[in-house]
């Protein structure tokens, strides 16, 4: 017997729970994305998928279970998304920071870390990482993964300013003192615009569906 629930419905489909004898998982589903964006809603999924698969047997992050032309399944997480989660506990930062760096060591970059839907909260208290959409994977890890590895850390130390702020230290607080130059331009620029698009033309926003985003997306 399955058991079904809509967790997140966008322009690039549909998030699924899916609860079966076998277990829960979580499906991503295209099929149903516009039929004018539906290139790029399958070009993020199979983005999604060869991330995952690099980062396989990494603990803190989905594992994938099946990839099909419209839909990925992967595994579930339990955890509470870090907005509702409010991590105090100085080991969580010290998990998500060692997961960062084990993710990192395998050249991939989440790019996605500064939305807090993202970042989970695990019943054991540690960290995990979901929504691998936006994530690139560059073997040779050269300048510009180096530049986005480095905003990976600085969104996870903004973090860390929200919920333990005493416990950044001299050098967290220099690195998030200093932006990368294209993180200032994007701030600059495209952020306006993407968040002109988003939310006044189409009506999402970044933290839509998060409640239920909070066990999974």
């Amino acid at each position: 017997m399955t058991d079904s629930r809509l967790l997140k419905k966008d322009l690039f489909g549909e998030v699924w729970l899916v609860c079966t004898s076998a277990g829960t998982v979580i499906r991503r589903d295209t099929r149903t994305a516009p039929w004018w964006i539906r290139w790029l809603a399958g070009a993020l999924l199979r983005r999604e998928a060869r991330t995952l698969l690099v980062l396989g047997g990494l603990d803190g992050v989905p594992q994938v279970l099946s990839v099909e032309r419209d839909a990925l399944t992967r595994s579930f997480i339990e955890g509470q998304p870090m907005h509702v989660g409010r991590p105090a506990a100085r080991d969580y930062f010290l998990s998500a920071a060692r997961l960062l760096r084990r993710m990192h060591a395998r050249g991939v970059v989440h790019n996605d870390l500064a939305k807090e839907p993202n970042l989970l909260v695990r019943e054991d208290g540690s960290a995990a990482f979901i929504d691998f959409q936006l994530a690139s994977h560059a073997p040779g890890r050269g300048r510009l993964f180096r530049v986005a590895a480095r905003e990976d850390i600085r969104h996870l130390l903004k973090h860390k300013r929200t919920y333990r702020p005493d416990d950044l230290t001299e050098r967290e607080r220099r690195i998030l003192a200093s932006p990368s130059p294209i993180s200032r331009a994007y701030m600059a620029t495209l952020k306006p615009l993407y968040l002109f698009i988003t939310r006044r033309l189409l009506g999402w926003s970044d933290r839509e569906g998060a409640g239920d985003r909070g066990r999974q997306d």
